[in-house]
């Protein structure tokens, strides 16, 4: 062992001299115990890993085809105004009184045997109209509304209000709710319009 020893320190010393061994010696130790005294922050936390690509395979294009959906159109129902919602109903002007007192009502018939129904019962109303004014029961001003026709020949005559009433109503609905006008609109107001008539006159012979 010692004559193994000796011959290799000769032999590193033919080729390193023995100072620049000892100094290489000095600098081995010191860096060992460098490292042991800042152990061990010099160690790595986690060692690298090695990992082979990954090949994906190429998405291919999705074609989607939306096709047009068809539904059935649905009725819409007409929407009918409520009289508290609708405007105050203005009665049409009178006009001035022919010659012959049964032509308002003929323009009437004339005009429900065309089918203008609701243009009938405005013929109607206005001959009422007419002939409130004639008997000086209403004040002949324009823009008066069913309502302020009805109080004022009601004040004088109050056995009319419960028939200008109904009258005021029917054409209420036709001309300010956009019904549609019937036969039976314009054989109501017919049958309105001759008990006035009948009122009237009744009230002028007990006189």
């Amino acid at each position: 062992m010692s004559r193994w020893w000796t011959e290799t320190v000769a032999a590193l010393g033919d080729v390193v001299p023995l100072p620049l061994a000892a100094l290489l010696l000095l600098a081995a130790a010191l860096l060992a115990a460098l490292a042991w005294y800042s152990f061990p922050a010099w160690v790595p936390r986690r060692l690298p890993r090695f990992a082979l690509p990954r090949f994906r395979r190429p998405r291919l294009p999705r074609f989607r085809v939306r096709l047009p959906r068809f539904r059935r159109p649905r009725p819409r129902r007409p929407t009918r105004r409520r009289r508290a919602d609708l405007p105050a109903a203005r009665v049409p002007a009178p006009r001035e009184a022919p010659a012959d007192p049964v032509d308002g009502a003929g323009t009437a018939d004339r005009l429900a045997a065309e089918g203008r129904y609701a243009e009938a019962v405005r013929e109607r109303l206005r001959e009422m109209v007419r002939l409130l004014v004639t008997r000086q029961l209403v004040e002949p001003r324009a823009g008066l509304t069913v309502t302020e026709v009805t109080e004022a020949a009601a004040r004088n005559r109050p056995t009319l209000r419960p028939t200008l009433h109904a009258a005021g109503a029917i054409f209420s609905d036709l001309w300010y709710a956009q019904r549609p006008a019937t036969a039976g609109h314009d054989q109501r107001m017919r049958a309105l319009a001759a008990d006035l008539r009948r009122e009237l006159t009744g009230a002028e012979e007990q006189r």
